[in-house]
């Protein structure tokens, strides 16, 4: 599969999957059988952030390799595996069960049209098993149903927030307050990408606590505020810019590998 290089920056209109047509979806899939995956978390950030934050920077960050790429983008799956974050309200989870269902027909879907590299880029923690799980399933439906993409077909899961670029600048800009859990990294990203989250900013009580993850009650009774070890008021909309640069320059490298692979 040859490498996506386009001439000049696509516009968003033209990689946002639901913004084109089938016939120009049958068009596309002559000259590229990849695409690119959002998938966040609706939950909370503790008690400055947005609870769309993992949606949202899932999302910046596959649209800028999208346009970086002229790979296509679907819509992104907001919804993810949040359970331990149901103990404080706004958050809206799947069970791992559930996602694991829609994320297998997502995919299937996908392959039933002849795309052979779905790229999967994702915003939360708690989604990684779970997103494994369903790549599992969906290889042996894909073999199963005997899919002329099945000998090619192949899905790859990048968290942007581990890639070694944006891990690197965080610890170098925020050290132990970058934390676990309402990063500073994240919360960055999302007052880039949203300038009126920057009212919600104050200084928080610190140290936050850090530690496993359990249940809801357990996780609000061992991180009153939701936070785990993080200090987000650190946070700026222009680390946020350079976060976004950083994970779209080293996700677009990982999406290249990935086409061009075998």
């Amino acid at each position: 599969m040859p490498e996506i290089l386009p001439s000049s920056a696509p516009s968003d209109s033209s990689i946002r999957l639901d913004l084109l047509t089938w016939t120009e979806v049958e068009n596309y899939l002559d000259h590229c059988k990849g695409i690119i995956l959002p998938i966040g978390s609706i939950e909370q950030h503790g008690p400055t952030g947005a609870i769309g934050t993992d949606a949202l920077t899932a999302e910046a960050v596959a649209l800028e390799v999208g346009r970086r790429t002229g790979v296509l983008v679907t819509p992104t799956q907001c919804f993810g595996m949040a359970q331990h974050h149901l103990g404080f309200p706004g958050t809206m989870s799947l069970q791992p069960s559930t996602l694991l269902a829609v994320l297998h027909d997502l995919l299937l879907s996908l392959a039933g049209h002849g795309f052979e590299k779905i790229f999967v880029v994702n915003g939360h923690g708690g989604n990684i098993a779970t997103v494994k799980a369903a790549f599992a399933q969906v290889y042996t439906s894909v073999c199963g149903q005997k899919l002329a993409v099945a000998p090619r077909f192949r899905c790859k899961l990048v968290n942007w927030f581990m890639s070694s670029e944006v891990f690197r600048k965080a610890r170098e800009l925020y050290g132990d307050k970058e934390g676990q859990h309402a990063t500073p990294s994240e919360i960055a990203l999302t007052l880039h990408l949203e300038p009126s989250l920057l009212s919600k900013q104050h200084p928080l009580s610190d140290p936050a606590p850090s530690g496993p993850i359990y249940g809801p009650e357990d996780f609000r009774c061992r991180y009153p505020d939701g936070r785990m070890g993080s200090d987000p008021y650190l946070a700026s909309p222009k680390h946020g810019e350079l976060f976004l640069d950083k994970a779209a320059t080293s996700l677009t490298k990982d999406l290249s590998d990935f086409l061009n692979a075998l």
